[in-house]
């Protein structure tokens, strides 16, 4: 509904505008000021007032009694205030955004675009568990996938696994070369990659500490691993897999527990081993800007603002990391009409170099969009690290369901001693708040800016945190269920409505009424622009304008049944506005609280 009145606000004020002779490539249209009274504003007055020779109130006026309402479902009256020009709805735009939202549990969803989108994120390098400083990766790449299946996108989830590299060939080679009785400490946790990365580690400090004759061996040994897998060496691909597979089963794990789960595990020596590496690296060789420089094969890419250059290949002919990112991404673009990555802030330039390059190619590089996210940072001294191995992200989600657990204790004693809550409840509550905590606080924020992570906001319940919206969810689920035992008809999912959404009278319920009607704008706009730190903007404000309903509208008890049932209906609607908004954002929408 808000979707269809933005755009009759469009018509209605295009036309006035070419009727007045004025310019209508601007129209200024935004949501209003909270102290206005309308649904949608226009501030072109501000942007006309030079060229037509009058105050912005004056030219405001003269626009608004130029736009002709009639012939639309949704626009009604048109007034101003000061400069701005306010739009206001109709009765049937609240009749119909009720009847569409209230037995709706996928509102909000946009239809289906038929456009398939791979989301590639995470892709953390298989050497040990996930950092919390990286955890901003799986949190906000979900959150990108969520928002493009709500948008209508048929959605791919990727995890690119690093198995061709250096780091891994370190890995293979520390593996197979020492034993448990060579590893100076016990694994910091029960599973696979805390187990294995203590050979990495071992590996690496023998590098920096062995005598030159045996780490030149070492190095030997390690460039026959790399070669191995350049060569297409089955056994050798057969070595590091054993390697990767059981790290990356250990990651899997741990990132289930956001949750953030994949579609596919795409390794890059799929690259190799079917040839498209040696192709790119032909191709680029080709090219204008191909140059061989310090022994390697680089690409000048100054005509696209790069000033640094792009290694593709070595001088023995050996790919790069980058050389098997660009098959990767032109297999993509083969498999999939559109392709988004999650990048950390450090891959700037090589984002940057990749889109280049792919154009460079011969690819529409249109077709790809990159998120880019600062890293996450703990305060000093509020957290503390595993044997000197640095904050885990296990280690983040341990201490979150902790905190919560404690949070909810001390909030519901009274219910849990009176049976109304039991320690059941509390363990689910403290997981669906604790996680959720987490994953909130960091997908609220813009990606590009720094984060660092305070316990005190992300767990407060009258904040602007997850515990403060999910408790919307909770308090809706809690009238309907009340609703219900007392015998009046709540909404069921799939049915028609019969409610009488004109008793919804009371400014408080309008407000609420129009938020959940611009939910599936929100969902449009975030996803056209990959903001999903939007959505949690839009849960915030709708938690607001829920509050103010739930202060101010009696529902179960209201003494009218036409405003009661309305009243009913409004909660429904809610409760599936926000279970959804949400659900976008990977964070549970708890029953109870």
């Amino acid at each position: 509904m808000f979707r269809q009145f933005r755009s009759e606000v469009a018509d209605a004020l295009g036309d006035a505008l070419a009727s007045l002779d004025l310019p209508t490539d601007d129209l200024g249209i935004e949501r209003p000021p909270d102290d206005m009274d309308a649904t949608l504003a226009s501030s072109v007055a501000f942007r006309l007032a030079g060229e037509v020779g009058a105050a912005p109130p004056s030219v405001a006026a003269d626009v608004a009694n130029a736009v002709d309402t009639d012939g639309y479902d949704y626009l009604g009256a048109v007034d101003t205030a000061g400069p701005y020009v306010n739009f206001h709805v109709t009765e049937r735009y609240f009749a119909d955004t009720l009847d569409a939202s209230a037995t709706d549990a996928g509102y909000g969803a946009l239809p289906d675009r038929d456009t398939s989108v791979v989301v590639e994120h995470t892709s953390a390098n298989p050497t040990g568990p996930v950092h919390v400083g990286r955890a901003r990766n799986p949190i906000v790449g979900d959150a990108v996938a969520n928002l493009m299946e709500y948008a209508g996108y048929d959605v791919d989830r990727h995890y690119y696994v690093n198995d061709a590299g250096r780091q891994m060939a370190v890995f293979t080679w520390a593996y197979e070369r020492f034993d448990e009785s060579d590893l100076d400490d016990e694994p910091a946790r029960d599973r696979a990659e805390y187990d294995l990365v203590r050979y990495y580690r071992k590996g690496n400090a023998y590098l920096e500490e062995a005598d030159p004759a045996d780490a030149d061996a070492a190095e030997e040994e390690i460039a026959a691993i790399l070669q191995g897998l350049e060569a297409g060496d089955e056994e050798t691909y057969e070595r590091v897999g054993e390697v990767v597979d059981t790290v990356l089963g250990g990651m899997k794990e741990c990132l289930a527990r956001l949750p953030a789960e994949f579609d596919a595990f795409v390794k890059e020596t799929q690259f190799m081993r079917d040839g498209s590496t040696e192709d790119v690296a032909a191709r680029l060789k080709e090219t204008d800007q191909a140059v061989y420089e310090e022994d390697a094969w680089q690409l000048e890419l100054d005509d696209w603002g790069i000033d640094k250059n792009l290694v593709f290949l070595r001088s023995d002919d050996t790919s790069l990391y980058t050389t098997r990112d660009l098959a990767h991404h032109e297999w993509k673009f083969a498999n999939y009409d559109r392709a988004v990555t999650v990048l950390g802030e450090d891959h700037k330039l090589q984002a940057d170099q990749l889109d280049a390059t792919l154009e460079l190619l011969g690819n529409d590089v249109d077709r790809l969009g990159h998120v880019i996210y600062s890293y996450v940072n703990l305060p000093d001294g509020k957290m503390s690290t595993r044997r000197g191995t640095g904050v885990m992200l296990d280690d983040l989600l341990d201490e979150a369901i902790d905190r919560a657990r404690e949070a909810v204790e001390t909030r519901m004693d009274d219910r849990i001693r009176d049976d109304d809550l039991t320690e059941a409840d509390v363990e689910r509550i403290a997981h669906q708040v604790g996680i959720g905590a987490v994953r909130y606080d960091i997908v609220s924020k813009q990606p590009a800016k720094a984060i660092t992570f305070e316990w005190e906001d992300a767990l407060d319940f009258e904040g602007q945190s997850a515990p403060f919206v999910q408790y919307v969810h909770a308090r809706c689920c809690g009238i309907l269920e009340e609703a219900a035992s007392a015998g009046i008809e709540v909404p069921a999912t799939g049915s028609a409505l019969d409610v009488d959404a004109s008793a919804l009278a009371t400014d408080e319920a309008r407000a609420l009424l129009r938020e959940v009607a611009r939910f599936p704008a929100a969902i449009e706009s975030a996803a056209d622009d990959l903001e999903p730190h939007t959505i949690a903007t839009f849960t915030r404000e709708f938690a607001d304008a829920y509050n103010a309903f739930y202060r101010e509208c009696p529902v179960v008890t209201a003494e009218d049944d036409d405003v009661r049932a309305a009243r009913v209906a409004l909660v429904a609607a809610a409760k599936h506005t926000m279970a959804n908004a949400l659900d976008v954002l990977g964070v549970e929408a708890p029953d109870s609280m």
